[in-house]
């Protein structure tokens, strides 16, 4: 067969192919490229502390626009409102975010039967390795400044026990502290009580959360049609190797038929005459009577 495929028109038909997948190959990169989605670039200007009244609203939907935008709020914190959210990461070791819900001075009043008279909204504090290590947040008036975040997602058919949440999920935290709140939290970098920084035990460690990297999304059908060019490039290079390989049973053919079916030898020049005549016998002499 290797002779077949070296014949000049199957190696003219082989670049070909190989062209063709080559070019089937470059498709496929630029569908692949094009299957993964960026959202737009994290905006410089979520660094700017802005005060959070004016950021976000109480009871509105939380707009992705304001996610991971630094903001800073007057209130105070009620000891009697805090949970510890267990299983949080801080340099690989788990353990607990102290979350207190945070009493928003001049934040607007929700209205309604189930209303409180203050908005609250959720605070991580910091991060502690036990939860013997949590101590109450701090009184009096407070000046916070950290990220808000959305509030997450609660955990199905989890309960972590008095004092205990799975999640930072405003909206168990609602029916737990029984108050108002944002739809979201804010996660502490600094806390201060009349212009002096709020000091806490060595055991606490601060979050800084930084901004989380823009969300990539998957175009399906770009995917789809990357996996299609590169079936197509092989398909090109399976397509020669049929031809040859047909090719080169069609050359076995010839050469059977031209064996089998080749001219007579010398001693059968004659083919209806037999080759070796018996002789006549001569028949008994008839007497005469």
């Amino acid at each position: 067969m290797l002779k077949t495929a070296l014949k000049p028109r199957w190696i003219a038909g082989l670049v070909f192919a190989l062209l063709l997948s080559a070019v089937f190959v470059v498709l496929s990169q630029w569908q692949l490229s094009r299957s993964t989605q960026h959202e737009a670039p994290v905006s410089s200007s979520i660094e700017e502390v802005k005060p959070l009244v004016d950021v976000l609203q109480p009871g509105q939907f939380f707009p992705g626009s304001v996610s991971d935008q630094m903001v800073s709020a007057t209130g105070s914190y009620d000891p009697a409102k805090q949970v510890l959210v267990e299983g949080r990461l801080y340099n690989g070791q788990k353990g607990f975010w102290i979350v207190s819900a945070f009493a928003v001075d001049n934040a607007p009043k929700l209205s309604g039967v189930a209303a409180s008279p203050k908005t609250w909204i959720p605070v991580a504090r910091g991060w502690v390795a036990d939860a013997s290590q949590a101590g109450p947040p701090p009184s009096g008036t407070i000046t916070l400044t950290g990220r808000l975040l959305p509030s997450e997602a609660p955990v199905p058919n989890v309960d972590a026990g008095p004092g205990r949440a799975s999640a930072v999920a405003v909206a168990e935290l609602i029916n737990v502290w029984d108050v108002s709140s944002y739809q979201g939290f804010v996660a502490a970098t600094s806390e201060v009580a009349d212009g002096v920084p709020v000091a806490t035990n060595d055991a606490v460690k601060p979050l800084n959360l930084p901004a989380q990297p823009p969300e990539q999304q998957i175009n399906w059908l770009n995917l789809f049609y990357s996996v299609e060019w590169v079936v197509f490039a092989g398909f090109a290079l399976y397509i020669w190797w049929r031809m040859v390989a047909d090719d080169y049973r069609r050359d076995l053919e010839d050469d059977e038929f031209d064996t089998h079916d080749g001219g007579f030898d010398d001693d059968n020049d004659h083919p209806n005459e037999p080759t070796n005549p018996e002789p006549q016998q001569p028949g008994p002499e008839q007497k005469v009577q």
